[in-house]
């Protein structure tokens, strides 16, 4: 807690949420520059005297660029330092596999406890991100995030299940619900934080650490 890290991300994405809360990273083609991973890797050992701690790949979907963390993530270990992953969870498991011994901590999005949330609103599967949580959380520190969407996914009985399913595998496992706003193809209200809080009463019941996000 209250560490820095450097953070590198690029572009796309293997869901197509309508609600991205990035979606001009996601979806879209920005400016970019090319980073070697041993670029990426010199740069954040010289941030060392900065108390920076390691390497995060977040922004976009870091598996898309799986080679690239792949070559990268060996090279911040030999630096004394952290990888840290911040994904959506929709990986096979053969890549999943491969960078489960590199990665010291992974944030992991579980948008909703609904295959059919996720099949309409992401183009994606459920299955994928619950076996993602499963391994990662064996070998490795795991925080979860779940984006509520108002009349969408904050149903209690949903958080009922997400939360004790994620209790089931440690009840350590910190949980962030957090507070979404309009973007991309969505043109819901923000989130009421009243229905947050309900949301983190009801998660409190089977988790030690709930936390609310973008409040």
């Amino acid at each position: 807690p209250g560490s820095q890290i450097l953070s590198t991300g690029s572009w796309g994405c293997n869901l197509t949420c309508t609600f991205c809360q990035n979606w001009r990273i996601s979806q879209g083609s920005p400016s970019w520059q090319e980073l070697s991973p041993r670029r990426a890797a010199h740069l954040a050992r010289s941030l060392k005297e900065r108390d920076n701690i390691g390497l995060a790949y977040t922004y976009n979907e870091p598996s898309v660029t799986y080679e690239w963390i792949r070559d990268t993530a060996p090279l911040i270990r030999e630096a004394g330092l952290y990888n840290v992953m911040v994904t959506n969870g929709y990986i096979e498991d053969s890549p999943l596999q491969s960078l489960l011994p590199l990665i010291d901590a992974w944030n992991i999005d579980l948008k909703s406890w609904s295959d059919d949330y996720y099949r309409r609103i992401c183009q994606g599967t459920l299955s994928p991100v619950l076996h993602t949580i499963e391994k990662a959380a064996a070998v490795s520190h795991v925080e979860v995030t779940c984006l509520i969407l108002p009349g969408v996914n904050d149903n209690p009985e949903n958080m009922v299940s997400l939360a004790s399913w994620l209790a089931s595998i440690r009840p350590d496992i910190p949980l962030h619900i957090t507070r979404y706003f309009p973007r991309y193809h969505c043109t819901l209200p923000p989130t009421p934080i009243e229905t947050l809080k309900t949301l983190q009463q009801i998660a409190c019941q089977y988790l030690s650490h709930v936390h609310m996000g973008n409040v």
